[in-house]
């Protein structure tokens, strides 16, 4: 695995959120539309593998990517590996940004992408299941897909950290649909398209997700 200098391994201090928010937290690329000519000239340093450009950038974005990473891994230490790798990505093909959306959209994406990578590379199939049964097992969950969401409206008044801890506790293959229907807005089919999986599954996945996360809050935190 190919290892960023020592200076971009240390914590930024833009450290993520912890102010209260609800379960449906808005995405990070909400209101970045456009083009990021704040970052131009890192960018371009950065195609000149510049090590000032790079280390800035990763300074700049540490906090909001490792907090990514984090909704993606089951601990902190499996969440900085993919952070590492995400980077290395995003300073390897800083050439493919057209510069017309948002730079900070673009390295979100890298490491959503890295981190569904992981696991296929560690797990194989881990995206499917979830739990020990086929994918013809599945259909589409609608009445669990509805009790999920109107439990989902009452987590209130939780810290970021708190939800991701959460998260964390559940199966690799409910964690990710999770992440990418609530955070990333994916449609089902998206998500299935992306993960290799069937519309059902994923349906499925994320009802299982939002209910098992839902008891796990319950039962650390006595919501009502």
């Amino acid at each position: 695995m190919a290892i960023l200098p020592a200076q971009m391994l240390r914590p930024a201090s833009n450290e993520p959120a912890t102010e209260r928010t609800r379960l449906r937290l808005v995405p990070t690329w909400v209101n970045m539309q456009g083009p990021d000519a704040t970052f131009s000239e890192l960018i371009d340093g950065c195609l000149k593998e510049e090590r000032r450009a790079q280390q800035r950038v990763y300074e700049l974005f540490y906090g909001k990517m490792m907090a990514v990473c984090l909704r993606y891994t089951k601990n902190a230490d499996q969440a900085k590996d993919i952070l590492q790798d995400g980077f290395i990505k995003v300073f390897r093909s800083v050439d493919k940004f057209n510069r017309a959306g948002s730079f900070e959209g673009w390295i979100r994406r890298i490491m959503v992408n890295t981190a569904i990578d992981h696991f296929r590379r560690t797990k194989n199939s881990y995206l499917l299941l979830g739990e020990e049964r086929s994918i013809e097992d599945f259909g589409d969950q609608d009445e669990e897909d509805i009790l999920a969401d109107e439990e989902s409206e009452d987590i209130l008044d939780l810290k970021p950290a708190d939800i991701i801890n959460a998260m964390q506790k559940l199966t690799p293959a409910y964690r990710t649909v999770f992440n990418l229907y609530v955070f990333e807005e994916l449609t089902h089919k998206e998500i299935a398209d992306m993960l290799g999986i069937n519309i059902g599954t994923s349906k499925s996945n994320l009802a299982k997700a939002k209910h098992n996360l839902k008891k796990l809050l319950t039962k650390e935190h006595k919501l009502r």
